[in-house]
């Protein structure tokens, strides 16, 4: 299951957000407290997994869609292009990066959702965290849930680690998250999130372990890791039979392809052996670890 396409929708302008000058919003939804949910395609989405779980928990939810980013100022249009479309066989249409803004009204929750759904920018984070931000006040959002995806040494027969960290005490020990000590550099969703816990939004991240020996193949597997643990951490529902279904079809396919190689079907039988025997192969601690080091190893890209 890959990630949603991401594809941009023009607007007419019918309200103005805050501070939010680069938000495009349609109209304004009322919600009940909602909680803002992010996923951003990039390094940060590691097997498509953050991205397609959000894109999944949007579909069922059945967001509609109000608002989304102008991408002028976040993004260098030669090294990430837009593309073109041929419509009914005769019309073009321009296809812009787009991070959209979704409105969902959940009936067995006592509050509501915005799901933003997009693709890291290049330039300008606090600029555009702060949009994010505007936006979430101006629908009344107190809470921000970060998701991503990172690659590590992990087999892919056996359940998908997920962790959730937020950077101060107070909020890990209410939520029952770890507390993050990382130090390093980040990505967009250390950014948002550390802007967001700064402008007083209770903050909280989940990070699914994706197979590092496939790193090109989209994981249904991890996303449906993470939608569980979102549903589980703000205690909402949401159905996953086709996630269900596609994971066993993602097993099926690696295993056959691991296969057929010698080396890479060690190497997984040795990473299964180091789950299986060692029950703090994948703890809590060591999985933040994981995460850390993942941060870290960007620097040189």
């Amino acid at each position: 299951m890959g990630s949603p396409t991401l594809t941009a929708t023009v607007f007419v302008v019918t309200s103005q957000i805050g501070g939010a000058a680069h938000v495009r919003c349609s109209e304004l939804p009322e919600l009940r407290s909602p909680v803002l949910i992010c996923a951003f395609e990039g390094w940060n989405d590691a097997g498509d997994a953050s991205s397609t779980a959000v894109g999944h928990v949007l579909d069922r939810w059945g967001a509609e869609k109000f608002a989304s980013i102008d991408p002028e100022e976040f993004y260098d249009f030669t090294s990430l292009r837009p593309t073109v479309e041929i419509v009914d066989g005769f019309d073009r249409a321009l296809h812009w990066p787009e991070n959209s803004f979704h409105a969902a009204r959940l009936e067995d929750a006592p509050f509501d959702a915005v799901l933003l759904l997009g693709v890291e920018p290049q330039m300008r984070w606090r600029t555009f965290c702060d949009q994010v931000l505007e936006t979430a006040r101006a629908v009344g959002a107190e809470m921000v849930v970060t998701m991503g995806a990172l690659l590590a040494d992990v087999p892919h027969t056996r359940p998908v680690q997920v962790i959730g960290t937020a950077y101060d005490e107070a909020t890990a020990q209410r939520l029952g998250l770890e507390p993050s000590n990382y130090e390093g550099p980040t990505g967009i969703l250390g950014v948002l999130h550390a802007q967001a816990r700064d402008a007083g939004f209770t903050v909280a991240s989940l990070w699914g372990a994706v197979p590092a020996y496939i790193p090109g193949a989209t994981s249904p597997k991890a996303a449906l890791a993470l939608v569980e643990k979102l549903t589980t951490l703000l205690d909402v529902n949401v159905y996953t039979t086709d996630l269900e279904i596609a994971t066993v079809a993602y097993e099926r396919q690696i295993s056959e392809l691991v296969a057929e190689d010698e080396d890479t079907a060690e190497f997984v039988h040795e990473l299964e052996e180091r789950f299986d025997e060692e029950a703090e192969f994948l703890s809590s601690d060591s999985l933040v670890d994981e995460v850390e080091q993942f941060l870290r190893d960007q620097r040189n890209n």
